[in-house]
C-alpha cells in the first residue's frame, strides 16, 4: 500500500494559493487518473483528520490524503492515517510546496529536513523522523518573485498570478509523472 499526503489549506479562500500545490498536485494526479477510467472520490475521514481517496492502481493499492488541519498541524492528520494502516515509511510521500525552490521545478528526496515549511515541521516531529519521500514543488526562488516587502504567509498564501499559473499547470503535470512513478518502485 502507497499513501500520498498532499499538503495544503481545506477551503475555497485557499484553494489556488502557492501553499496549497499539494491538494492542487492531487487534483491533477487524480484528473488523470479519471481519464484513465480510475474512480477518486473524495471522501471526509473525521477519524484521520483528512479528506481520502482509495483505490488500486498498477495493482498497488493507493490512497491520497488531503489533510483538514491547518497547514502548521499536518503531523496530526499524517501520524493518524499511517498509525491506522501500520505502512512502512518507505511507502510514504508528501507532496508539498517549497519557497526556496523556483517557480515551476520539482525536487524528489527520499529523505531530509523540513526545510522552512511549517507543515513538514510539523509532520516530521509527530513522526519522529525524516525518512519518508517528499515531493516538493517549487512556488518562488527568495527575491524572483516575491517582493522584498511582502511577508513570507502572505506571498504563500496568495494565489498564483495569471503569469505563474501556466508554469506551475506544467509542473503539476510532472508532480503527477512522480506520483506515478512512486507507486511503481
Amino acid at each position: 500500500m502507497k499513501i500520498i499526503v498532499g499538503l495544503g489549506n481545506i477551503g475555497e479562500k485557499y484553494s489556488k494559493t502557492r501553499h496549497n500545490a499539494g491538494f492542487l498536485a492531487l487534483d491533477e494526479f487524480t484528473r488523470q487518473l479519471e481519464a484513465k477510467n480510475i474512480t477518486c472520490e473524495w471522501k471526509e475521514e473525521p477519524k484521520f483528520k483528512a479528506f481520502v481517496t482509495k483505490f488500486t492502481y498498477e495493482e498497488s493499492p493507493v490512497i491520497l490524503v488531503k489533510p483538514t488541519t491547518l497547514m502548521n498541524i499536518s503531523g496530526e492528520a499524517v501520524t493518524k492515517i499511517l498509525n491506522f494502516y501500520k505502512v512502512s515509511e518507505k511507502n510514504i510521500a508528501i507532496i508539498y510546496d517549497d519557497v526556496d525552490l523556483p517557480l515551476g521545478s520539482i525536487r524528489v528526496r527520499e529523505k531530509g529536513s523540513a526545510g522552512s515549511h511549517n507543515g513538514m515541521k510539523s509532520i516530521i516531529n509527530e513522526l519522529g523522523h525524516e525518512n519518508f519521500t517528499r515531493i516538493r514543488i517549487g512556488i518562488e526562488s527568495r527575491g524572483e518573485i516575491m517582493h522584498k516587502s511582502i511577508e513570507l504567509k502572505d506571498f504563500v498564501l496568495g494565489e498564483f498570478t495569471s503569469n505563474e499559473y501556466p508554469i506551475i499547470k506544467e509542473a503539476l503535470e510532472k508532480v503527477s509523472e512522480e506520483i506515478d512513478k512512486f507507486i511503481k518502485k
